[in-house]
């Protein structure tokens, strides 16, 4: 957050007992200098000489507002007052925006002060664009009480009212009252419904955002690329591919084809879902290319194996002038990992460190820990984990234990020890010990988790059917077709009976006693 958010008290409660003159107009050249600080000047946007001196102050407190300078503009508001200016509606617009997008108490605070001050003037029930700027605001901040007293208060409410409302209920997860609000709506428009698809994706109700595009489909409205975006990143959630298919030749029908955010969605959408090939496709026909387009292929290919065709996009993205990000660099790290890259992976997280100055973040670290433990090189990868700057995640340790357990490294799993936070840690070296027939050590790590209370997160498996996902946990058996689904387990594990490298019913009788990440 900017340092533009400890709000001065005095703000929307001071009194005209001051005259100040209006915000001289200002080249839109000028800025502030940071050699010579002193009280902030207002600031109009351009050369704004207008007899109506509202115009000058409000244009100036637009402009801090869109740098996230929430405190400049709050003091410009406060002098604008001082100096007998009463504020119009379109005054309150962008302060009411700012306090929205950077939420902290000081802004909380303010933002209901200026609520206050915008009732006393009427505009709350007169002014809908200043009605529904308050209901965003308040959604934002988590208040939906506020913001529904407000929405009930109205004395006129359009689109943008209805769906700031709709949108600040899921936002805050409550889905029954955006539901029942948009029920009550006299027209729903392509926004609305995208409101209620994109709430349920993006709280990982990804089956419920399905269940609405139909009935969007019904009604018959027709989806915006906003909606589409949202669909499929539910489809790469779930891995439903044939869906994504579907979604892909409505796209096309459609004529989004050039639409560059639904591109980047399938780019992502099929590598996430194992095609990538239908990946390169989208990204070798697309008209452009941004950021997001280069970050999206070259994390796909790296995650789905295809790591020297993901080290070569990043080269090319960076002979076409892209300057990369620090997820273009997990990415091609990821690559270098799975590729076993040592050198040039290291080569790589250095220029990011010394070159492009992206301080490296907990993801970056753990590509190089990976890259270390693939190659065999795990007192390197120790090393990483002692020295980095933060606390080191669950994913990170795991890595390690993973090639701890592929090399048989029980003294260094051991030394993890002093790192374990993350339960499927303590299970992975369980298991190592178990692999390595050291039962007494197994038992003593399954003894610790019982004794701190840690328990197995549950596992889920999925598989999608005919546009249906089914997901199953280990030894489920609340499946409608659970019989059926048993009986081919039995025949398939019958016929690998005598096949090399399968244990057969051995394996089942192991995996009582001891569980397997």
């Amino acid at each position: 957050m900017s340092a533009g958010t400890n709000l001065p008290a005095s703000v929307a409660g001071t009194n005209a007992t001051q005259q100040l003159p209006p915000p001289p107009p200002l080249p839109a050249a000028a800025s502030t200098s940071a050699v010579n600080p002193g009280p902030p000047k207002p600031k109009s946007i351009a050369d704004i000489d207008s007899p109506d001196p509202v115009v000058s102050w409000t244009a100036s407190i637009a402009q801090q507002c869109r740098k996230g300078r929430l405190s400049m503009a709050a003091s410009t508001f406060t002098r604008m007052r001082l100096s007998g200016v009463e504020p119009n509606h379109i005054t309150f617009l962008p302060l009411l925006s700012g306090c929205a997008h950077f939420p902290s108490q000081s802004a909380l605070s303010f933002g209901s002060a200026l609520h206050g001050y915008i009732r006393k003037l009427g505009l709350d029930t007169a002014n809908v664009k200043v009605g529904s700027a308050v209901i965003d605001m308040y959604s934002k901040f988590g208040q939906m009480g506020l913001a529904r007293l407000c929405f009930d208060q109205m004395g006129l409410r359009n689109k943008v009212s209805w769906n700031s409302m709709i949108n600040g209920y899921m936002r805050n997860g409550e889905f029954e009252e955006a539901v029942n609000l948009f029920d009550e709506m006299p027209v729903k428009d392509a926004i609305s419904w995208t409101a209620l698809i994109s709430g349920f994706t993006k709280q990982g109700l990804l089956e419920e955002a399905f269940v609405w595009f139909r009935e969007m489909q019904l009604s018959g409205a027709e989806p915006d690329f906003v909606t589409l975006i949202s669909l499929l990143s539910a489809v790469a959630n779930l891995g439903m591919l044939g869906l994504g298919l579907w979604l892909h030749r409505y796209i096309l029908l459609r004529d989004y084809r050039d639409n560059l955010r639904l591109n980047n969605s399938l780019i992502d959408m099929y590598c996430r879902c194992g095609r990538v090939d239908l990946a390169r496709r989208v990204f070798e026909t697309m008209s452009r290319h941004n950021l997001v387009s280069w970050n999206s292929i070259i994390v796909g290919l790296a995650i789905n194996g295809e790591a020297k065709d993901s080290v070569e996009h990043f080269k090319s993205m960076r002979n076409e002038g892209f300057e990369p990000d620090s997820v273009s660099f997990t990415g091609v790290l990821t690559a270098c990992s799975h590729a076993g890259l040592v050198q040039q992976g290291l080569d790589l997280f250095s220029d990011m460190i010394r070159v492009h100055k992206i301080s490296p973040r907990v993801e970056h670290f753990g590509c190089i820990v990976d890259l270390f433990g693939r190659a065999g090189m795990l007192e390197d990868a120790m090393r990483v984990i002692e020295s980095m700057p933060m606390i080191p995640n669950e994913i990170i340790l795991g890595s390690l234990f993973s090639a701890c357990r592929n090399r048989g490294d029980v003294k260094l799993a051991e030394r993890l020890m002093t790192h374990l936070d993350g339960d499927s840690n303590h299970v992975m070296l369980s298991n190592i010990y178990a692999a390595l027939g050291n039962w007494s050590g197994a038992s003593k790590v399954r003894k610790l988790m019982k004794t701190v209370g840690i328990q197995k997160k549950l596992g889920i498996s999925s598989i999608e059917v005919d546009c249906v996902v089914h997901e199953f946990v280990a030894g489920d058996k609340s499946h409608p077709e659970t019989v059926y689904i048993y009986d081919m387990l039995d025949l398939l594990s019958f016929e690998l009976v005598g096949v090399p490298g399968h244990l057969g019913h051995q394996t089942n009788k192991f995996m009582e006693s001891h569980e397997f990440d």
